[in-house]
């Protein structure tokens, strides 16, 4: 009888810890993103201070997004007004929206029976992504550009994409025959894809008759031969849009505190590579919203231990952790340092090294 009631509260402690770990974790992982009472999400997609749907739950207007709830089973996230769909805001300040592609297309006798040259602008403290996306063009008889502004300058550059014979075409491959990609250069903030075409697919209409166009994220398009035909039913792609604030650097943002983003006193100010303004993070240890005043939660690093390599003994304390000796030992008391040494041992090596 004994034995099972030492057993029953073992495990009833057990579960305690657990309950007790679950939560903890829990409330680190889920911190606060939105103003308080503003909404913070728009069917699966979190909507992160400075972004937000009415006033006062946004930093400013070119923040403004409207969650479309209406015809749809799964609502909707749009930028301000328009018509630009998000799928993902990132407080690392990345954007990843819905972007329709460029489609050009023909008759057997020579004829265009379809057109679409889409464009995008953004705001100031947007930019289109340098890194992530790709200008990228599909079709057997096809050049393309991909223009607009950069700074405050006219930006324009083209891509050419050939081929004679389907067994032309390499699965994977994007470097001229039935598809091309290039990158964009930093600073561009609007963009439109104009198609054409040498001699309107009267050569190649047999395997290919439409050409594409998009600037979108390269890691969602693997070119295959098949694509000729999939772009066809295809209407928008991924495309990953910088964001920041403003158009001051830190050092001018910071001199007016009314209007300076990083809310957070645990938080930091940096200048992204592309685009204009500024961005804030939470300084090392700290997790969450830099935007909001109390957004950068202390990170609790001995609830995990891909954090912390203590020995022994992991303690917590504001913005770091320090690993804790039993009585009797000294040492940093990482895995990876000097660990834990009994001070007696200590002693003895000293007589041995004498």
């Amino acid at each position: 009888m004994g034995l099972h009631l030492h057993l029953l509260q073992a495990k009833l402690l057990v579960l305690i810890l657990l309950i007790f770990v679950s939560k903890s974790i829990s409330t680190q992982a889920n911190f606060q993103i939105a103003n308080p009472k503003c909404r913070d999400h728009c069917g699966n997609v979190s909507i992160p201070f400075p972004f937000g749907t009415r006033e006062g739950c946004y930093f400013n207007e070119t923040f403004s997004v409207t969650c479309n709830e209406t015809h749809y089973d799964l609502p909707k996230l749009y930028w301000t007004n328009s018509t630009i769909q998000i799928t993902n805001i990132s407080l690392e300040g990345q954007m990843r929206v819905s972007q329709f592609i460029a489609k050009d297309c023909y008759s057997q006798n020579g004829t265009r029976v379809l057109y679409k040259d889409p464009w995008i602008k953004v705001p100031l403290g947007f930019t289109i992504n340098n890194t992530t996306n790709k200008f990228i063009v599909v079709g057997c008889d096809t050049y393309a550009y991909v223009s607009g502004y950069r700074e405050n300058r006219n930006y324009e550059t083209g891509c050419t994409s050939t081929c004679d014979n389907k067994d032309d075409l390499v699965d994977g491959s994007c470097s001229g025959l039935g598809c091309c990609q290039m990158s964009i250069s930093k600073h561009v903030w609007e963009v439109e894809v104009t198609l054409n075409s040498f001699n309107n697919f009267s050569y190649v209409w047999d395997f290919n008759n439409c050409s594409y166009g998009f600037l979108a994220e390269e890691s969602t398009f693997n070119f295959s031969a098949s694509e000729f035909s999939r772009l066809r039913n295809v209407e928008m792609l991924p495309l990953v849009i910088d964001w920041s604030v403003g158009d001051r650097t830190c050092a001018e943002a910071r001199n007016n505190t009314s209007s300076y983003a990083c809310k957070s006193v645990n938080s930091e100010c940096y200048e992204p590579a592309n685009g204009y303004g500024y961005r804030c993070y939470c300084q090392a240890g700290y997790q969450g919203n830099p935007y909001l005043y109390h957004g950068c939660k202390d990170i609790d690093e001995c609830q995990d231990p891909s954090l912390n390599d203590c020995e022994h003994k992991c303690e917590n304390i504001l913005g770091n952790f320090r690993c804790v000796c039993p009585k009797g030992h000294h040492g940093d008391g990482k895995k990876n340092g000097t660990g834990c040494i009994r001070s007696d041992q200590s002693f003895v090596f000293k007589l041995v090294a004498g």
